[in-house]
């Protein structure tokens, strides 16, 4: 979801916050990474289109800040957020975007999600265009397989000294 324009005051940002807070659907998660032995916030994520009875919900809403942007805690936030969705017993777990947002349709495919198609026109946008959205899943019976490849990239013995990568992410799944 695009995030515009920002908030232009702190006042405006504690506000969105709040906001984001109280929220149950969406319900807002704070992102937070370990930075020089504190817990610094560095975005937020949220679940959405909560369906308890049909067992689907969705991933969205995602804000990441430069610090978190292409890191390993970004990865071990999108883990953590499948891993509840099917602990609390979803059997399907979504992910959409714009069908032209390619940054956001490549981290679904490294995180494991299936496209499934695009629904054209399915929003109109800020500027009165058509907007079409493309559709990713992820379902119960797939969740083993992806939960296997999240637990050995993010495990310490996939990073160097550096803390860089030994395998993708893709490299796990089966």
């Amino acid at each position: 979801m695009p995030y515009d324009p920002c908030p232009s005051s702190i006042s405006a940002l504690h506000e969105d916050m709040v906001n984001k807070a109280a929220s149950t659907d969406p319900t807002f998660y704070t992102i937070l990474k370990h930075v020089d032995g504190r817990k610094e916030a560095v975005g937020w994520c949220s679940y959405l289109r909560i369906e308890p009875k049909n067992r689907v919900i969705e991933v969205g809403h995602l804000m990441f800040s430069s610090a978190l942007q292409k890191s390993a805690a970004a990865t071990e936030a999108m883990y953590l957020m499948a891993k509840y969705a099917f602990e609390m017993g979803y059997r399907r777990y979504e992910w959409k975007c714009h069908s032209l947002n390619a940054p956001s349709r490549r981290a679904a495919a490294r995180y494991g999600f299936t496209e499934e198609g695009t629904f054209r026109q399915a929003l109109i946008d800020k500027h009165g265009r058509n907007r079409d959205t493309t559709w990713f899943s992820i379902l119960d019976s797939e969740w083993e397989d992806r939960k296997k490849a999240f637990e050995g990239w993010l495990s310490d013995s996939n990073f160097d000294e550096q803390g860089r990568q030994k395998k993708k992410l893709e490299e796990f799944r089966v």
